[in-house]
């Protein structure tokens, strides 16, 4: 697949999900970046538990 043919795919789905308003009824934007947050923070203590000098 080129370049090209991919980039005029998202365009096209991107412009139909502008149609029907863009956001999927069952998903809340609180809850969507707050479980982002816990990931991110999850990863954080994960790397941080890893690199201990020892």
């Amino acid at each position: 697949m080129s370049f090209h043919s991919t980039a005029a795919q998202l365009v096209t789905l991107a412009a139909e999900g502008e149609e029907h308003g863009g956001n999927h009824e069952s998903l809340s934007p609180y809850i969507t970046g707050g479980a982002a947050l816990f990931i991110l923070l999850l990863l954080l203590w994960i790397t941080t538990r890893f690199n201990r000098d020892r």
